[in-house]
């Protein structure tokens, strides 16, 4: 396993991110199939493609406004579009020349990326990274009107796993995770986001 990889449950035209919200804002989204008020367009929006991450971030959707947990699915290109003017959220050297440079970019960067553990479905760390990526309000609007394919609600998937989790059944509830697998990337995206 690299250290860097992004794993996603993904088809030859989309892929799929995840993310956890209050019943306001997952509600309108789910009957819209897009977000709207009071989802935030003036505000980053972090999205993820591994459901493991989010499941330790939002306590598998017990965590207070985080409760409902989306599964969007999104083109491809748009994905890779947000991946093609991302910076990453510390100076890594084998991406940028100096810190001075990272920095530059950084303050002018539409996209972030940040690299976190992978995690187990107990929520233990993984040696490999999973990918998050932060969507400035300047490119949100993209992210809503034109990559956005579909909204599903994956919370009783959720309350599904998680109960068999609670009752043992740590076998089973693997069965139900959404299968991922390692996304293929150009170069030079891949390069741009300090992949392996």
């Amino acid at each position: 396993m690299n250290q860097y990889e992004i794993r996603a449950d993904y088809d030859s035209q989309s892929i799929v991110v995840y993310q956890a919200y209050q019943k306001a804002i997952a509600l309108p989204a789910l009957q819209n199939n897009r977000f709207v008020p009071p989802f935030s367009f003036s505000r980053m929006t972090w999205i993820k493609p591994s459901f493991l991450w989010l499941m330790e971030r939002s306590n598998w959707g017990l965590k207070s406004d985080q409760e409902m947990i989306l599964a969007i699915r999104i083109t491809r290109q748009g994905w890779e579009e947000a991946l093609s003017q991302a910076v990453l959220t510390s100076p890594d050297p084998r991406v940028y020349r100096s810190s001075d440079d990272w920095d530059i970019q950084f303050k002018n960067a539409l996209v972030h990326v940040q690299w976190d553990p992978e995690r187990t479905v107990r929520g233990k760390s993984l040696p490999a990274k999973s990918i998050q990526i932060g969507l400035s309000r300047h490119i949100i609007e993209q992210y809503v009107n034109n990559w956005t394919i579909e909204i599903r609600n994956y919370t009783p998937l959720v309350r599904k796993i998680y109960a068999l989790l609670q009752e043992g059944q740590e076998a089973k509830a693997k069965n139900f995770l959404p299968k991922e697998r390692i996304y293929p990337l150009d170069l030079a995206i891949a390069r741009r986001i300090g992949l392996d």
